[in-house]
């Protein structure tokens, strides 16, 4: 094949899957940004499957929301190993405080694929749920991502 002056071509890099996985949840969210979606557990496991489940170390991250339950901003905020991440409830806090949230739900991967809470991710839910009680802001859910997705609201942990 000749190429003719003038005529260019545009190589693409190859499409990786976590890229994938990220327009994905864009497309969960855009399916449900006007609704109450963030309240049904199912659609929230779908929409952070897609955002956290491409990670291969654990990753901490917090859905903020308005008083009417939409999303205000969903950020991950610690970067850890393939076994655990360090949270810090004081950034927590201010993450919160600089987009006026009302509630919060709060989720972490687990690249094991085991979805099983431990006892540490219990314990920061308690010390985040505190800390956050005090500025009068609801813990709506902690979901745990992994091959499934477990709900800490469904289980009973909150």
């Amino acid at each position: 094949m000749r190429i003719k002056p003038n005529q260019s071509y545009v190589f693409h890099e190859p499409i990786t899957a976590h890229q994938i996985l990220e327009k994905a949840a864009e497309i969960l969210f855009d399916q449900y940004v006007s609704s109450d979606a963030f309240i049904n557990p199912q659609a929230t496991k779908d929409y952070l499957a897609c955002k956290l489940g491409g990670h291969d170390r654990e990753v901490f991250a917090v859905m903020m929301l308005d008083n009417q339950h939409q999303l205000i901003q969903f950020r991950e905020l610690f970067y850890g190993t393939i076994d655990g991440a360090s949270v810090y409830p004081r950034e927590v806090v201010k993450a919160v405080l600089e987009v006026n949230a009302a509630a919060v739900i709060f989720a972490h991967n687990h690249p094991s694929g085991n979805s099983e809470p431990s006892q540490a991710d219990k314990d920061i839910t308690k010390r985040l749920s505190n800390a956050l009680g005090l500025i009068d802001v609801r813990v709506l859910d902690h979901f745990v991502v992994g091959e499934t997705s477990t709900s800490f609201a469904e289980r009973g942990l909150l």
